[in-house]
């Protein structure tokens, strides 16, 4: 009988590890693992996590709209459809082509945290909770939200249609409803357990009873009070949310129940337009923004790989994925120390970046056995950030004055239009629905970002008053020959910079196609060196999805690293690719198959 167990739990074991392949479809064209063709159009292209809002994308396009009033649409969409990862409370960063001038602009959207709260009250608070650290929820947590500035920021270079038009779609779903969709019913139904006993109006604003029922897949959800705040917007502008009656509210809000943001934080805060950086991958320019966000660790890790054939070496080989891992640990110790807000500490980004530091730090990589520590480099003090960093016709940009992060939730999408602009967006609450603060009548939650600061004195992350957090949130831009070639995303915590080099490499390395690279099997290595202070002792681990062949597997455990399968918290990945057919425009657009998302065109 226990015999007879012990073979029905193996077997059932073969199953779950390989059932997937055994019940794959045949695809009579591409690789057989690919769940769609790619989406082609030649006028407008928008791919997005939940299919309605990539509908509001493109018919803002259809209205005359610009890339960005359709990013501005969609996101605002987004926000109600799925405020399990982002919202108005968050924050928001984006890479913008603009055709005209050839020219890519980059915006930080982040927030800052409470003037009001020093490093010393902080610590007293935690000391109350008895912790050490920043928590996920409640009031600590909270920075300004950045979205609603970045937006406005946004529309203002970029917009055709009204600010008021872009908001107008979202709002009509919020008062009239719209179906919940699959994966986002699963991940709301956490919330009241999460957040039931914060001050606020989670209930009231994110359950169906009032209570605790959280919407099922195909329940019509409403957001009356989030219409009325759209609506506000739409029609007064940033300032109804920054200086106005919004910023009111939640001033007052907060003094009630202990929080620390007050109106003179969100009457201070802006957004910042600065230069995405790069760096150029066997002919292709990869774009990422540069801290406080982790876009340059893409950049780090490209450099350390680019020395390798891992075209030869093959996809999903061993050899293949023990080097990609190894160079993100490597990564992961200069993202540990260095990235953090600028304004506040000194970035060394030229020498990050440069070639000759990747070539010191690509050395400490052992092609046979995992490293179980390392730690962060000395970049080179004269280099300069690798060109061209600016691409033909582009004016020079004037510089602005002024638990680990691995569980985020987050949504990216793309947009292009008729006449050839491009938006990379990612917007996040931070960890799932954000802090569970809900100002009554507003109709959206905190972001709980500021859990991300460390709270060691001295480190260039370390918490102060009015200083933007560390940020996983990182959109990317690809450009071959000084002309765009691909806006593309990973969301979801650490997995970002890994998976922007998994679907770079996938595409340039291994020859799949833009849909394709994001249907491969993922991995993702965790337990490592983080910016909130963590130190990796002993290796972390890599956890691989189903597609990942066994042999792969063993082999990487042979090296020496501890491999886990797991479901889930591989990412979300959209993108839109620019090819040429005829001399004509082609737009190539992917959508995340892990997700309930949406590639469209016209």
């Amino acid at each position: 009988m226990v015999v007879s167990l012990r073979f029905a739990v193996v077997c059932l074991l073969v199953v779950a590890f390989f059932g997937i392949s055994l019940a794959q479809i045949d695809r009579i064209t591409g690789k057989p693992f690919a769940t769609r063709s790619e989406v082609l159009a030649r006028h407008g292209m928008i791919c997005t996590s939940v299919p309605a809002a990539t509908q509001v994308g493109l018919d803002i396009l259809k209205r005359g709209g610009s890339a960005v009033d359709a990013a501005i649409a969609a996101n605002a969409t987004l926000g109600l459809m799925e405020p399990v990862s982002n919202g108005i409370g968050g924050d928001l960063f984006a890479i913008v082509y603009s055709a005209k001038e050839n020219k890519l602009y980059g915006v930080n959207g982040s927030g800052r945290s409470p003037l009001g709260l020093s490093y010393e009250e902080m610590k007293a608070e935690l000391d109350k909770l008895g912790r050490k650290t920043i928590p996920p929820r409640g009031m600590l947590p909270i920075s300004v939200p950045g979205t609603v500035a970045a937006w406005s920021e946004l529309h203002k270079k970029f917009g055709k249609l009204k600010l008021s038009d872009d908001l107008a779609p979202a709002a009509k779903y919020a008062d009239e409803g719209f179906p919940v969709t699959e994966l986002v019913a699963f991940y709301w139904h956490f919330g009241p357990e999460l957040y039931k006993d914060l001050p606020g109006a989670f209930l009231q604003t994110y359950t169906l009873d009032g209570k605790g029922r959280t919407p099922a897949k195909g329940d019509i959800f409403k957001n009356p009070a989030l219409a009325k705040t759209l609506r506000l917007i739409g029609e007064k502008g940033r300032d109804a949310f920054y200086k106005g009656e919004i910023a009111d509210k939640i001033d007052k809000f907060m003094q009630e129940n202990g929080g620390f943001l007050r109106k003179a934080d969100f009457e201070k805060h802006t957004s910042t337009w600065i230069d995405p950086v790069s760096t150029n991958y066997r002919g292709y320019e990869v774009f990422e923004l540069p801290p406080n966000g982790q876009g340059i660790a893409t950049l780090q890790i490209l450099n350390i790989l680019e020395d390798f054939d891992l075209k030869s070496m093959g996809r999903n080989s061993a050899e293949t994925l023990h080097l990609m891992i190894e160079a993100k640990k490597v990564a992961w110790a200069d993202r540990a120390k260095f990235y953090a807000d600028p304004e506040f500490v000194k970035i060394p980004l030229a020498g990050l970046l440069s070639k000759e530091y990747a070539a010191e730090r690509r050395k400490l990589i052992d092609p046979n056995r995992a490293a179980k520590t390392v730690e962060a480099g000395v970049p080179p003090a004269n280099a300069t950030i690798s060109q061209p960093t600016r691409l033909p016709l582009q004016e020079p940009v004037a510089t602005p004055k002024r638990p680990p992060p691995d569980d985020g939730d987050t949504i990216y999408m793309c947009t292009a239009d008729d006449e050839g602009n491009m938006v990379s967006l990612i917007q996040s609450n931070y960890r799932g629905m954000g802090s569970g603060i809900v100002v009554p009548g507003l109709g959206f939650m905190f972001q709980d970002r500021g859990e991300l600061f460390s709270m060691e004195p001295g480190h260039a992350n370390a918490y102060a008053p009015g200083k933007r957090p560390f940020h996983t949130i990182i959109p990317g831009f690809v450009m071959r020959d000084g002309k765009p070639w691909e806006a593309f995303g990973v969301m979801g915590g650490g997995m970002q910079p890994q998976g922007h080099v998994q679907v770079l490499t996938n595409q340039i390395d291994f020859g799949l196609n833009v849909q394709e690279a994001g249907d491969a099997s993922r991995w993702q290595h965790e337990g490592d060196n983080e910016p909130t202070g963590e130190k990796m002792a002993s290796g972390g681990y890599v956890e691989v999805e189903s597609g990942i062949p066994y042999e792969t597997v063993r082999d990487l455990k042979k090296r020496g690293h501890d491999v886990r399968f797991d479901v889930g918290g591989y990412g979300g990945y959209q993108a839109i690719k620019v090819e040429r057919r005829d001399g004509q425009r082609i737009y190539v657009g992917a959508s995340e198959s892990r997700k309930d998302g949406q590639a469209a065109g016209y």
